[in-house]
């Protein structure tokens, strides 16, 4: 039986869910819920949890088997978990805004860009990309020299900070810019990256 995904691709949350399904090659079925009418907030939505992407993820690698998590080696998962954790409390929480203000409010909401928000939210990446680029310049990867889910979780927002206004940001980070490069690479990757952005050319 297929496992069933609540929400639009183009949602980062659901994005992260689908890419780990196409990892280790489960069938799913994406069932639609539409944003603008307030179908994410209903409760029958908000019943499934679905905001624990992260969560869904781990339970997905695990279901399939998969080795993105490492668990068959304390430390190494260790430093999965870690990295979830940073990918979770900075990446995302910087981005997360950078997104909003650059793609919802002008294409879902047809409001204007604040830029104060994207410029405030953009020294806080940079804080963070510093970080990530003196890991990156020891590791392939950042839970070691392996991949691992902690860096295919980043693929969505990746995603977007690639294709939007403020992409140059990487150019200063140059171990960032080529294991983004190297995430993007993935065939689960490119293929929940076409199903986000048909999902945002139907809006």
């Amino acid at each position: 039986m297929a496992m069933k995904v609540y929400g639009p691709a183009a949602s980062t949350n659901v994005a992260r869910v689908l890419v780990c399904l196409e990892e280790v090659g489960l069938d799913y079925e994406l069932v639609p819920v539409d944003m603008t009418k307030g179908e994410l907030k209903s409760p029958a939505h908000v019943s499934r949890n679905p905001f624990e992407s992260r969560a869904i993820s781990k339970y997905i690698l695990r279901k399939g088997g998969s080795q993105l998590l490492r668990e068959g080696n304390l430390s190494e998962a260790a430093m999965v978990d870690v990295w979830l954790e940073v990918e979770s409390g900075h990446f995302d929480s910087a981005m997360s805004p950078i997104i909003f203000q650059c793609f919802v409010v002008p294409i879902f909401m047809g409001g204007t860009t604040d830029m104060k928000v994207v410029e405030e939210n953009l020294e806080k990446l940079n804080k963070s990309l510093e970080v990530y680029e003196a890991r990156l310049s020891k590791f392939k990867y950042l839970a070691g020299d392996f991949v691992s889910l902690a860096d295919i979780s980043h693929f969505p927002m990746a995603h977007y900070l690639l294709a939007g206004p403020h992409a140059s940001v990487i150019d200063a980070y140059p171990h960032v810019k080529a294991w983004i490069a190297d995430i993007m690479s993935r065939p689960s990757v490119k293929k929940v990256t076409e199903l986000m952005e048909a999902a945002i050319r139907m809006n």
